[in-house]
C-alpha cells in the first residue's frame, strides 16, 4: 500500500522505521507537528519524526492543523491508501479521515478499551497494572473508540518507569504496525468493535496532578513517582521549594515515620507515607541536577523533625 505517516516524538520514530523496512508498503509521505522552539535558546527544531524522514528522503508535511486546505490538498494529490498513526498530537477531522480507502490506523499504547487518551502508559503504572500492551484501531472522531486490529502485550515490571515502559511499547508496537498494514492489504485483517466494558480514561497528566501526597500508602507514592518519570516529573515541596522524586522504593520495615517525616542517615534517607516508609533514591532540587538523595540531604543538612510536603 502507499502509506502517509503521521507521528511525532521519538517514540513514534521505531514504527516509521518498521514501515520504511518492511518492504512491502510505500512511505510516500510524513505528517508531524510544526517546528517547535527548543532548549536556552528556543530555536526551532524539527520533530524527531521529521528528522528520520528527512534522511530517509521522505516528503514532510507540517501542516499547523490538519484540517488546512493546502494540507488536504496535498493528501489527496498523494492518494494513500492508509495512514498509519503513532501519537501525531492533533485531531484529524472527517475531511482528512475519509481520504485514505483503508483510513487512518492508530498504535495506541494500552489494551483498549482500557486507558483511553494522552497518557495510557502513565495512568497503567500509577494505577498500578500488572499488563498492559498497544493496539491498532481504525481511527473515528471519538476518544480512541474506534475497531480494534490487534493487539500485543507487556509486562509491568515492579521498577518500571513510564519512559522504560513507553521504550519497550514503542517497538513492541512497531511490529504491530507493519503486520496491521500487512493484513488490510491482502484483506485477512478485519477491525473488530471496542466492548463496552472496561472504558477507562487517561487524560494528560500535568504538574499538578504530579503533586505527591504523603498520607497515600508507600506503594500509590511509588507509583505515581514512576508513572510521572521522565514527564511531567512527581515532586514534593522542601522549604517551601519544590523537590523532584525521581526514584524511590517502599520500604516495608519503616513504619515508626509519620507521613512526610524525614530520617537521613549517612548513607539512605527515608520519608514516611500512609503505611510504610519509602527510602529516597534519586531526587533533583529546583535549579539543580538530578543527585542521589543521600548527598541531597547532606547538602541540605536536614535538622530532627523535618518535613517533605505543605
Amino acid at each position: 500500500m502507499k502509506l502517509v505517516f503521521a507521528g511525532t516524538p521519538e517514540v513514534a520514530v521505531p514504527a516509521l522505521d518498521a514501515l520504511l523496512a518492511s518492504g512491502r508498503h510505500e512511505v510516500a509521505a510524513v505528517v508531524t507537528r510544526p517546528d517547535a522552539p527548543a532548549g536556552r535558546g528556543r530555536r526551532l527544531v524539527a520533530s524527531p519524526v521529521a528528522e528520520r524522514a528527512e534522511e530517509a528522503g521522505i516528503e514532510v508535511l507540517k501542516p499547523a492543523k490538519p484540517k488546512d486546505p493546502e494540507f488536504l490538498e496535498r493528501l489527496r494529490e498523494i492518494g494513500p491508501d492508509c495512514c498509519p498513526v503513532v501519537a501525531y498530537g492533533a485531531l484529524l477531522p472527517r475531511v482528512a479521515l475519509d481520504v485514505p480507502a483503508h483510513g487512518w490506523v492508530n498504535l495506541h499504547f494500552s489494551l483498549l478499551p482500557a486507558w483511553r487518551g494522552a497518557a495510557p502508559v502513565q495512568h497503567a503504572i500509577m494505577a498500578g497494572d500488572e499488563i498492559t500492551g498497544a493496539s491498532t484501531f481504525l481511527i473515528e472522531e471519538g476518544l480512541d473508540s474506534g475497531p480494534v486490529y490487534g493487539t500485543v502485550t507487556e509486562e509491568i515490571r515492579a521498577t518500571d518507569t513510564s519512559g522504560d515502559l513507553l521504550t519497550r511499547l514503542a517497538f513492541a508496537g512497531a511490529g504491530l504496525l507493519a503486520a496491521t498494514m500487512d493484513g488490510i492489504e491482502d484483506g485477512t485483517l478485519k477491525a473488530v468493535p471496542q466492548p463496552a466494558d472496561g472504558i477507562s480514561l487517561a487524560p494528560k497528566v500535568n504538574v499538578e496532578d504530579a503533586h505527591l501526597d504523603w498520607n497515600a500508602p508507600a506503594l500509590r507514592v511509588d507509583r505515581m513517582v514512576r508513572g510521572c518519570t521522565p514527564a511531567p516529573g512527581a515532586w514534593t515541596t522542601f522549604r517551601g521549594e519544590r523537590l523532584k522524586l525521581i526514584q524511590v522504593a517502599p520500604v516495608p520495615d519503616r513504619t515508626d515515620l509519620a507521613p512526610g517525616q524525614i530520617a537521613a542517615g549517612k548513607n539512605n534517607v527515608y520519608v514516611g507515607t500512609g503505611s510504610y516508609g519509602v527510602e529516597l533514591l534519586w531526587v533533583q532540587a529546583q535549579g539543580k541536577k538530578p543527585m542521589r538523595a543521600a548527598d541531597w540531604a547532606r547538602g541540605v543538612r536536614i535538622g530532627e523533625g523535618e518535613r517533605l510536603g505543605d
